[in-house]
């Protein structure tokens, strides 16, 4: 039985439901290459996408209920859809001055496209007109292309955290990162 919040959003999306584009996407296939990026607040119906997406693209995915929880207590959750199709998320804290990016994912068919960085942006954004003056973020030094992305994105390595991320032989430690907002 679907609750309040499911049927709602199910009429959400049935009201931003767009027969003519859907038609497009269906038939001329080409079209979707030349969609751009829409970054939208995450909904409760892209809760169980997100985490195949995360399950797809990493070795200690987080939990279903993990996704839930960031949702159910309102942190700062975006999608990147491109042609309908969510193929990334960012979730961030916002509290005290800070931001917390908790994580960003992209789908594995998805990356090397810049849907990382403009999610990684919307963050930065969002945490910018929150008042924030700092963003922090954890990230595996065995990831050098997320490194290399959040350095060109303005964050430098500030420290580590000793064994933070489970790993196949054990833990692994975290870099810590961080950037000045505004």
């Amino acid at each position: 039985m679907d609750t309040l919040l499911d049927m709602l959003d199910k009429a959400r999306r049935w009201i931003r439901y767009d027969a003519e584009s859907e038609f497009y996407y269906k038939h001329f296939p080409s079209l979707v290459d030349g969609a751009e990026l829409l970054l939208r607040p995450m909904e409760r119906g892209d809760i169980n996408i997100m985490a195949e997406i995360e399950a797809a693209a990493y070795e200690f995915p987080w939990e279903l209920e993990t996704f839930r929880s960031c949702f159910k207590v309102g942190y700062h959750c975006w999608i990147g859809e491109r042609a309908r199709e969510l193929v990334g998320y960012g979730i961030s804290t916002i509290g005290a001055a800070e931001s917390h990016v908790l994580n960003i994912c992209v789908a594995p068919a998805w990356q090397g496209r810049g849907y990382g960085r403009a999610i990684l942006q919307q963050l930065i954004d969002e945490a910018t007109r929150f008042k924030a003056d700092s963003m922090f973020l954890e990230v595996r030094p065995s990831n050098p292309g997320a490194i290399k992305l959040y350095r060109g994105m303005g964050f430098n390595e500030i420290g580590m955290r000793k064994d933070y991320y489970p790993a196949k032989n054990g833990r692994e430690d975290a870099m810590v990162m961080a950037r000045v907002l505004g």
